[in-house]
């Protein structure tokens, strides 16, 4: 399809867009995520794409520069941030709107143009679609990610690493927090609305995401990168008096910690006598640890078919995450809260970052 508008007219309206992708190590994902761009229904002489590379030691700039008018900016810090790439990437443009993108993600066809039409609305500063992943069928942990990109239409109070925003509202804050390792769209979200502007999720495809995890290692990592950003931005948050993430967070410290001191107490209870008060009140501890980390699975199933629409099967499955994903998420808050007492925050290691795709069933 011809990505120009059938009116010329309309073409000259349609306002620049930068494009800002960010990537470590991307170079499994990052031509596909140029590519969707340059085939998006928009007009390409009002998009302007600028991929800020955080210091990747694969092919990702190399490929970068093979594009006709891409800007490739090459950072090399020590520890790469999402915020050092996507503050380096709209402070090299120019346009009144700045789309920030993943490398690992693939642009619908359609988004520019359902963006544009709500950022007609002078009040938003920001607006977002949905993220689907691409191969939810091609493990569980993609699954999951496919369940909980998104969530309602209207209104938001946060948004995540896909999002068109206003240049006005990145002047205005300040742009990203560098230092931020995890939850850093949410923190300058929750700024740009202080700042007076609405942010808004409208009911269209945005982008498509390979999450691209098939081990539990990896699961278990993300989770643990969750919690950490869960407490780094709370922390920020109730400093200024605001509410955002305080029950999640508080949900990980009841459901997580409640439960392991709940079980330690029932093993050392256990060992330290062998009569049967001691028995019953280590019995008594696992019974009411259990169902603070378990409730999801033991309450929850019904209100997960009905929330999103499930079989029975795939709404269990979902629970059992909701009840496993605290513990790697508690150790993740733990990690937040001892880093900022010896001022030892948790660091990306550029060998560590990457993007890859998700492979086949076998």
């Amino acid at each position: 399809m011809n990505n120009e508008p059938s009116d010329k007219s309309s073409s000259r309206e349609l306002t620049d867009i930068d494009c800002v992708l960010i990537g470590v190590n991307a170079s499994k994902t990052l031509g596909r995520c140029i590519e969707s761009i340059r085939a998006a229904h928009y007009p390409q002489e009002r998009i302007h794409i600028c991929y800020a590379d955080g210091g990747s030691t694969d092919d990702s700039l190399k490929l970068a520069e093979r594009y006709p008018g891409v800007k490739v900016i090459a950072l090399n810090p020590e520890y790469p941030t999402p915020g050092l790439g996507r503050n380096a990437g709209w402070k090299a443009g120019s346009s009144p709107l700045v789309h920030f993108l993943d490398s690992d993600t693939i642009v619908d066809s359609a988004w520019f143009l359902r963006a544009i039409e709500s950022m007609q609305d002078k009040h938003l500063g920001a607006v977002i679609g949905m993220r689907r992943e691409l191969h939810p069928e091609r493990s569980v942990y993609n699954w999951i990610g496919d369940l909980e990109w998104n969530g309602p239409v209207g209104q938001s109070d946060c948004f995540g690493g896909d999002v068109l925003i206003r240049r006005q509202a990145l002047e205005k804050t300040g742009g990203y927090d560098e230092a931020l390792v995890g939850g850093e769209d949410p923190e300058l979200s929750r700024r740009v609305i202080r700042a007076g502007w609405k942010i808004e999720r409208i009911d269209a495809v945005m982008t498509r995401h390979d999450l691209a995890m098939t081990t539990i290692r990896q699961y278990l990592k993300r989770a643990y990168r969750s919690g950490y950003g869960f407490a780094a931005v709370q922390t920020r948050e109730a400093l200024l008096g605001s509410n955002f993430w305080k029950h999640d967070l508080r949900k990980i410290i009841i459901k997580g910690g409640g439960f392991i001191v709940a079980e330690c107490l029932s093993i050392l209870t256990l060992i330290s006598g062998q009569s049967a008060p001691s028995l019953i009140l280590s019995l008594l501890f696992m019974a009411v640890g259990a169902p603070l980390l378990f409730s999801p699975r033991l309450f929850k199933v019904g209100k997960f078919m009905q929330e999103y629409h499930l079989q029975r099967k795939e709404a269990v499955t979902y629970a059992w995450h909701c009840s496993a994903v605290v513990l790697p998420q508690l150790m993740g808050v733990l990690r937040f809260h001892a880093g900022a007492l010896f001022n030892r925050p948790l660091k990306n290691r550029r060998a560590a970052l990457k993007t890859g795709l998700s492979t086949p069933a076998s």
